[in-house]
């Protein structure tokens, strides 16, 4: 328990570095980051697509961590339901779009961009197998499901992480950069995988079996 809350409360602090760090993308004069991307042959577009990607980074990757809280399923499940909607729905109709235009111009060439791409298939699949498997309430299937999403979305914040050491270590820009992005797509993916055999499982916290939705007789015959 100790490491799982070790690791939301640096996965959420990433993303707000990240995002304060995104801020300059909004203003009237280019990011260094945008400049070493220039010429681009549709400017405005891949600018509108970062943009877009950047706002709905902010918002899944935190919303993806309060998803998986046990804690919020069970004292407010609707609010938990709604919650998850809605990160789905920006997710498959913002982030991955915008995503997957934005690896058409990645650092790298086509290393990084099948890299940006795996990682972008993962989160689609996923995404689409946690909204299915949460509407037939099976409970344990969707937790691996968000927990891929979950983990591929905090590539953005491992990969800065791993930069940050190479950087340090005077490792190869090029090198680095390839390592830093294909590394955690992989362990991430595997992680998971890992985290979801029945041994971790049985270890877990307890969630309800069926989160069912009440209505107004349930609720009166409950006291609510």
């Amino acid at each position: 328990m100790l490491l799982r809350g070790l690791t939301v409360i640096v996965l959420a602090l990433g993303s707000a570095a990240i995002t304060m760090g995104s801020l300059a993308y909004f203003g009237e004069d280019l990011a260094p980051f945008v400049i070493e991307k220039l010429p681009l042959p549709l400017e405005d577009v891949w600018m509108t697509a970062l943009r877009a990607h950047v706002v709905a980074a902010a918002f899944c990757l935190p919303a993806c961590l309060l998803l998986l809280s046990t804690a919020l399923v069970r004292r407010a499940a609707g609010f938990h339901r709604w919650l998850g909607r809605i990160t789905a729905a920006a997710i498959l109709l913002v982030l991955l779009p915008s995503g997957f235009y934005l690896s058409l111009f990645a650092k790298g060439g086509l290393l990084s961009t099948l890299g940006f791409v795996l990682s972008g298939v993962i989160v689609a699949y996923a995404m689409v197998e946690g909204v299915r498997t949460a509407r037939a309430r099976r409970i344990g299937e969707h937790r691996r499901w968000a927990r891929h999403v979950l983990a591929q979305l905090s590539v953005a914040v491992t990969s800065r992480a791993l930069l940050f050491a190479f950087d340090a270590a005077a490792v190869d820009e090029g090198v680095a950069y390839l390592v830093s992005l294909w590394l955690p797509v992989v362990g991430s993916f595997v992680l998971v995988e890992l985290l979801s055999n029945p041994f971790w499982r049985n270890h877990e916290a307890p969630v309800p079996a069926r989160v069912p939705a009440l209505g107004p007789r349930a609720r009166r015959g409950s006291g609510a």
